[in-house]
């Protein structure tokens, strides 16, 4: 081989190195320590955005709750867009992998053509008639040799998968966001109950104050301080209705129904809270995120740098338990604020 032909050898080899597709994209392996050194009782998050969650609202046995959760993959209209961007993507992968295959293209054509009996300088009876049928085919065909095609479909199919979790972490936000609210609306229904109750306890106190004052046996302090108690009880009751038409019309959004078409009941019975296996919600944290769609290899894209989280989160099932026991009580005592207040008032108006 001549000292040209060398030459010429080498440039086409750059040249096809530089054409070719680089190579598969690999996740970083990032070494983490198995624990925290300083606190103990943590473990690593594993995503599982790839799970179906199921009807786990139904633990509440709510009839109701249930009936709305059911309207939230239909009415939602965040929840629309994010289906029909999955279907794009699924579109997509369709719509690349025709490249992998020959493309055949036709355009038949069909003319006829007689000659007008009128025509000039034309002999009586020589109009004829001629007919024209064109069938042309057209086949192409791209040989992938350098793996454009395939990093094409391979693109478009992890972004389909990166789709499908946004739209499955969605779903499972918008659906805690409907349970939230809804909780948090039979609350106030609970706490707009007592109040009215304390309206009327206050109203009867105000009246048994006012007679005793009538008679003598009560200065004017004990009727003013009365009819402040009752007035500022009448101002919760007021507040606690407008925060749950708050959380009616939240929820009224998530099923996609316009607020002023929409009402919900007043509870007639309170809610028990269901009963969770000690130990399993410290997993549901961590299957829940939704870092699947953002970072995980099932939602990277080709050539880029996504790769799997391996953050930790705490594992300490008593100390949740006491910092809900410690909430609640303080909800209770919330609650029974105003009961406390009245009874008060009647031991101080009874001296």
């Amino acid at each position: 081989m001549t000292r040209s032909g060398v030459g010429i050898t080498a440039v086409l080899a750059c040249l096809l190195a530089g054409c070719t597709v680089g190579p598969k994209y690999k996740v970083p392996d990032v070494p983490l320590t198995p624990a925290y050194k300083e606190v103990d009782g943590w473990k690593a998050a594993h995503p599982s955005d790839q799970v179906l969650r199921g009807p786990w609202w139904e633990i509440f046995g709510d009839p109701q709750l249930n009936a709305l959760e059911e309207q939230v993959p239909s009415g939602n209209q965040n929840l629309k867009g994010l289906e029909a961007r999955f279907r794009e993507a699924r579109a997509a992968i369709r719509f690349n992998r025709a490249s992998e295959f020959p493309t055949i293209s036709t355009a038949p054509s069909i003319a006829s053509i007689r000659d007008s009996a009128n025509r000039p300088y034309l002999p009586a009876g020589a109009a004829r008639a001629t007919g024209d049928f064109v069938l042309p085919f057209d086949v192409s065909y791209e040989l992938d040799f350098w793996g454009r095609v395939r990093r094409t479909v391979a693109s478009a199919r992890e972004f389909a998968q990166a789709s499908a979790a946004d739209l499955e972490t969605a779903k499972l936000s918008l659906q805690a966001e409907l349970a939230f609210d809804y909780f948090e609306l039979r609350s106030a229904d609970a706490q707009k109950q007592i109040l009215d109750n304390t309206v009327e306890s206050y109203a009867a106190a105000l009246r048994l104050t006012q007679n005793r004052y009538q008679g003598g046996a009560a200065p004017k302090s004990d009727v003013a301080q009365a009819e402040t108690q009752l007035e500022t009880a009448r101002v919760q009751d007021t507040d606690i209705g407008v925060q749950r038409s708050q959380y009616e019309h939240a929820i009224s959004i998530l099923i996609g129904k316009p607020p002023a078409a929409f009402s919900l009941q007043a509870a007639a019975s309170p809610l028990r809270p269901p009963n969770i296996p000690g130990g399993r919600t410290g997993g549901f944290v961590g299957e829940a995120t939704g870092y699947c769609s953002r970072r995980a290899p099932c939602g990277r894209r080709v050539g880029t740098d996504r790769h799997r989280p391996r953050g930790f989160l705490p594992n300490r099932d008593a100390e949740r338990r006491r910092r809900t026991r410690r909430h609640l009580d303080h909800e209770l005592a919330q609650l029974a604020e105003p009961s406390l207040g009245c009874r008060s008032i009647r031991c101080a108006n009874s001296v």
